[in-house]
């Protein structure tokens, strides 16, 4: 459900941050790693402004990346609050591995349609199966409890290499090009 969009394939090299021999990677690299990638940390504030931060599978689709969570968690009473937020996802290797921030707003997701084809997508991506209720997932494994759907558009993409080092910024307002 990845977009093509040639317009994001021109990521610029962070030169402050990056080695002398930095090129940035391929729009369709990042956007593949952003695919496959099962876990992601989603950063909030609480409405106290003290940061929260918890692992949780995220599906990126349209251009977005997509979470769920129950409307009683911590992460949902924060963005209730806030509803600005960063995913992050990649290795906790030193030397090696690609890195992704994603900073965006988190936005309900409530329609029927869409929910059907996120649920079809964590099903085949991590085998975790939800119902579509009323503009919400059922959790079949929870005795079917509601968890809000939510998604992330992008206003600012960090992608961070390891070998050489670099940080490339690509700008997600060029999707809308």
């Amino acid at each position: 459900m990845t977009a093509d969009h040639d317009t994001m394939s021109a990521g610029q090299v962070v030169t402050e941050f990056s080695g002398p021999d930095a090129t940035p990677p391929r729009w369709e690299d990042v956007a593949l790693l952003l695919e496959d990638s099962e876990m992601f940390w989603l950063s909030t504030v609480r409405s106290t402004g003290q940061p929260h931060v918890a692992p949780l599978p995220a599906m990126w689709a349209n251009d977005r990346l997509y979470f769920c969570t129950g409307a009683h968690e911590q992460k949902a009473r924060n963005i209730e609050h806030d509803a600005r937020c960063i995913l992050t996802t990649g290795t906790n290797d030193y030397r090696s591995g690609v890195d992704v921030v994603v900073e965006g707003v988190a936005q309900r997701v409530t329609e029927t349609e869409e929910l059907e084809q996120l649920s079809d997508i964590w099903l085949a991506k991590i085998d975790w199966r939800f119902d579509v209720g009323d503009g919400v997932f059922l959790d079949t494994t929870a005795d079917g409890h509601p968890a809000i759907v939510f998604a992330v558009i992008p206003s600012k993409i960090l992608v961070f290499t390891k070998d050489p080092y670099s940080q490339t910024r690509f700008d997600p307002f060029a999707l809308a090009r």
